[in-house]
């Protein structure tokens, strides 16, 4: 049911944002969880439960059986009385069918403790499933961050190109009024040509993501696909509530080793069943009869085997042992997980920080660009100082970039460590 509700709604999303020509991360993680070829191991678990289920439940069912046999004895018994003339001896070889049909009435509990044992074996392997589809939303975060980066610094990389390409006709006029000469116009077509060597380098890199996120989404990522970056908020983390499926993995494994122990149990009880028997032989039930005859008998039968008991509290100090190491593991993957969780909010906390002063320097970069333009037109600085000034500018505003992004991931990360 909850595949038919992620179908509908990857239906429903995936033509709205191809219209649009906007795509999100939480559209691509869902994407690439329909995409990822083991996801159709759901189905798998689920119909080899319900054949177990249905196997298991056909115990109830009467059980026949038929059998034969053949014997030939060394010596048989024979009755002898002289006084009433009367000397019985039975046959040397004898024959005997038997067709035998049961019901079982009380089991103590295995059917019940089997069709459980069944149903959380295969929430195990589900959970186990969903642990490992949850790491590809973490390759989808990096992917999809990759790319928002990248087209930040194609964005800078393009106004950089026309900040240059104005100082250029700047400088070039400069030339002709005697200003500046052939020189600093080759310093900024060197700039220029680096800068176009850069935006080749971005291309390539934005088309290898672009592939990368549509290998895992299954869906074609177009050039004009627009990116919706997420927004950088968070209201926090409670420790109390984190979901993340390695914990239902726990549970899950707990209540199976849980069922185990009652199948223990169950299996050292008595069981209680009725029984009908056919048969035909010679001699038939009537022993001092000759020849063949048909018979039939039925009754209440109950057995119980001890032997279990001999290895029960084994068995059941296996199973609690087994359980103390799944806590324990719990208990690691909770320790682990939070000592994430603190570095993340201080790394999201470091981030913002920066953010901060990095508007701040952008405006003091601009100020010095603008101060040091004026300079090379009045001829008090030379063209190179302009350029060390240009490229700093560009380079806090891709720092800037860089951190925007770093945060949208921490924030991000955050969130995949407590799964809210």
């Amino acid at each position: 049911m909850n595949k038919r509700k992620n179908l509908f709604l990857l239906m429903a999303i995936w033509p709205f944002c191809i219209m649009n020509g906007q795509l999100t991360i939480e559209a691509c993680q869902e994407m690439a969880r329909q995409n990822y070829p083991q996801v159709r191991q759901f189905d798998l678990i689920q119909q080899s439960a319900d054949y177990n289920l249905s196997n298991a439940g056909k115990n109830w069912l009467p059980q026949v059986s038929l059998s034969a046999r053949a014997t030939y004895q060394s010596d048989a018994t024979s009755i002898s009385v002289p006084q009433l003339s009367l000397d019985i001896t039975l046959p040397k070889d004898q024959y005997q069918a038997v067709l035998e049909a049961t019901q079982l009435v009380w089991d103590g509990g295995v059917n019940t403790s089997q069709k459980n044992i069944i149903k959380a074996t295969a929430a195990v392997d589900k959970e186990k499933l969903e642990v490992e589809l949850y790491t590809l939303k973490d390759r989808v975060n990096q992917v999809f961050f990759g790319l928002l980066l990248i087209e930040d610094q194609l964005l800078q990389n393009r106004t950089l190109q026309e900040e240059l390409q104005t100082n250029y006709d700047r400088v070039n006029a400069y030339v002709v009024n005697g200003v500046a000469n052939q020189a600093d116009l080759d310093a900024i077509s060197v700039e220029k040509l680096n800068n176009q060597q850069r935006r080749l380098e971005l291309i390539a890199s934005e088309k290898s993501f672009r592939q990368m996120l549509s290998a895992l989404t299954g869906k074609p990522i177009s050039e004009t696909t627009n990116l919706i970056k997420p927004l950088p908020v968070y209201a926090g983390v409670n420790l109390a509530d984190i979901k993340r499926p390695e914990l239902r993995l726990f549970d899950s494994q707990l209540n199976l080793l849980n069922n185990q122990e009652n199948m223990v149990r169950a299996g050292n009880l008595p069981k209680l069943g009725l029984f009908l028997q056919g048969g035909y032989g010679n001699p038939g039930l009537n022993m001092f009869k000759e020849g063949f005859s048909a018979y039939y008998l039925g009754g209440i039968r109950l057995s119980w085997t001890i032997n279990g008991f001999y290895t029960q509290k084994n068995n059941l100090r296996t199973l609690e042992n087994t359980k103390d190491g799944v806590a324990v593991q719990r208990e690691t993957f909770l320790f682990n997980n939070n000592l994430i969780i603190v570095r993340q909010n201080n790394e999201i906390e470091k981030i913002r920080e920066q953010l901060k002063q990095d508007d701040e320097i952008i405006r003091l970069r601009g100020n010095i660009k603008q101060a040091s333009s004026v300079k090379v037109e009045n001829g008090t600085m030379t063209v190179a100082d302009l350029l060390r000034d240009i490229n700093a500018e560009n380079l806090a505003k891709t720092q800037r970039s860089l951190h925007e992004i770093q945060l949208l991931m921490a924030v991000n990360a955050l969130k995949y460590s407590v799964n809210q």
